[in-house]
C-alpha cells in the first residue's frame, strides 16, 4: 500500500499550513501547543477567523457551510491544525449536533441553529449521561411531558463536557414511559439559560474543570426544539454516536502529542546521551508510530463508507477503542520521559484547567508544562464516547458473531 501524497494533495497540505501558519494569533498558538483545554474566548476566535474563509466544518455539506473536500483533504486539514496548536473547535456542536439538524432537523431549526454553530455564537453540550445511565442510553429517566406547546423536563445529566460555558444542549428524554427503552426517547435542544437549568462543576483527577452536573428542574423546552419524530430519539442517538467513536480515535491530537514526545526525548537524557538515542526507548517510540499510522490509515477507510454502510457501527467502535488507548500510552511514555520533571502539574495560569488556587511549580523546562495533568485526564479517553467495555461487546456482537 502506498502511503504517499499525490502532488496535488501535497500542494492542498502545504496550501492549508501556510493559511493557518498566517492566521492563527500567535497568543492562541503559544496556549494550544501546551495541550490544555482552549478557552472560550481562544475558540470563539480561532472558529470565526476559519468561518471566515469558509473552514469552520469543512466535513459538512456544502449546501450547510461544509466543502466537498476529500475524506483525505479533511483529514490533511485536522493534522495540520492539530500540529500547528489550533484550539479545538466546539466538537459537541460541529461534530454532534450539527450533522444531526441539517439530517434530521426542519428547515427552521437549519437556519436558526447551523449558522450560528459555524461562527461560534452558539456553544453546545451533550446531555447523554445520566447517574446509572452512562454508556447504557436505554436506561436513562430523564423524563420530558407534553404541555400544550412545550415539554416539562425533568431529570439528571452528568459528566457533561462544556456545560459550564454551553448555551444550548442537546438532549436524549424519555417521552414514552410505556414502550420499550429505546423507542419512547426523544432528542430535545434546551436552552442552558431556561429557569430550572442548573449545573454543578465535577473537577476531574488532573484538577481541571471540563464536565459538569446538570440539573433540570421542571424545565420549559418549546416543542418546536424537537429534532425529528417524538420518540424517534434513538436512531438520531446511534447516528451521532456513530460520527463520535470514529471522532474519538483523535489520530491528529495523538500525532502531535507522539511528536512532542520525540522531541522531549531528544533533550532530556539518561546515561550522558539523549534518551531518544536509547534503544528500548527507540523501539516503544517505533512501535507507537507504527500503530499510530495503521490507526490513521483505518480511519480513512471509515471516512470513504457510505453512511449506510452496515459495518460502519462496529468499525467506529473499534477505532474508539483502539485510539483512545494509544492516547493514554503515549501520554504515559511523555510523563515516564520526563522522569522528575513529570511533576510539574499545574503551569496552566492562562487555560481553563487553572484552580482558584495554584500548586506551587516544581522547577522545570517549559516542555515539561503539564504533561502530568495531560496523562491523568487521558483515563477519561476510554470512558467518553461509550465506555471501550461497551465497544468490545459491540464488536463481539457485530463482527465475532458472539
Amino acid at each position: 500500500m502506498n502511503f504517499d501524497l499525490d502532488p496535488a494533495d501535497a500542494a492542498f497540505q502545504a496550501e492549508m499550513r501556510a493559511f493557518i501558519r498566517q492566521a492563527l494569533p500567535a497568543d492562541i498558538a503559544r496556549r494550544g501547543r501546551q495541550g490544555f483545554h482552549a478557552t472560550h474566548d481562544d475558540v470563539q476566535a480561532w472558529m470565526r477567523i476559519l468561518n471566515a474563509r469558509g473552514l469552520a466544518a469543512v466535513h459538512w455539506p456544502r449546501q450547510h457551510g461544509g466543502t466537498d473536500w476529500s475524506p483525505l483533504r479533511r483529514h490533511l486539514f485536522q493534522v495540520e491544525l492539530r500540529a500547528a496548536g489550533t484550539p479545538v473547535p466546539d466538537q459537541a456542536a460541529l461534530e454532534l449536533v450539527g450533522p444531526v439538524i441539517y439530517t434530521f432537523g426542519d428547515e427552521v431549526q437549519k437556519a436558526r441553529y447551523l449558522p450560528a454553530i459555524l461562527n461560534a455564537d452558539t456553544f453546545w453540550c451533550q446531555g447523554f449521561s445520566e447517574p446509572n445511565s452512562g454508556s447504557d442510553l436505554a436506561s436513562l429517566k430523564t423524563r420530558a411531558v407534553r404541555d400544550g406547546d412545550h415539554y416539562v423536563v425533568n431529570g439528571q445529566k452528568t459528566w457533561t463536557s462544556e456545560a459550564h460555558k454551553a448555551d444550548m444542549m442537546f438532549a436524549l428524554v424519555r417521552t414514552d414511559g410505556e414502550a420499550r427503552p429505546q423507542a419512547g426517547i426523544s432528542f430535545l435542544l434546551i436552552d442552558m439559560k431556561s429557569p430550572g437549568v442548573s449545573v454543578r462543576p465535577i473537577y476531574t483527577i488532573n484538577e481541571g474543570l471540563s464536565v459538569n452536573e446538570v440539573f433540570l428542574d421542571n424545565v420549559r423546552v418549546p416543542a418546536e426544539n424537537l429534532v425529528g419524530e417524538e420518540n424517534r430519539g434513538w436512531g438520531y442517538a446511534k447516528f451521532l454516536l456513530t460520527n463520535e467513536r470514529t471522532m474519538s480515535a483523535e489520530t491528529p491530537h495523538t500525532a502531535f502529542d507522539l511528536e512532542q514526545v520525540k522531541q522531549i526525548a531528544a533533550v532530556e537524557r539518561r546515561g550522558g546521551r539523549p534518551l531518544i538515542e536509547d534503544p528500548l526507548f527507540a523501539a516503544r517510540l517505533a512501535r507507537f508510530e507504527i500503530e499510530l499510522r495503521a490507526l490513521e490509515a483505518a480511519v480513512l477507510r471509515v471516512l470513504h463508507m457510505g453512511e449506510n454502510d452496515p459495518a460502519l457501527n462496529a468499525t467506529a467502535s473499534v477505532l474508539k477503542l483502539r485510539g483512545s488507548e494509544l492516547r493514554q500510552r503515549i501520554a504515559d511514555l511523555a510523563v515516564e520521559a520526563l522522569g522528575d520533571h513529570g511533576l510539574a502539574v499545574f503551569p496552566d495560569v492562562e487555560g481553563q484547567d487553572n484552580m482558584d488556587v495554584l500548586a506551587p511549580v516544581p522547577p522545570a523546562p517549559d516542555y515539561a508544562a503539564g504533561w502530568l495533568s495531560r496523562a491523568m485526564f487521558r483515563r477519561a479517553t476510554t470512558i467518553y464516547g461509550g465506555a471501550n467495555e461497551i465497544q468490545r461487546t459491540i464488536i463481539a456482537k457485530s463482527v465475532l458473531g458472539l
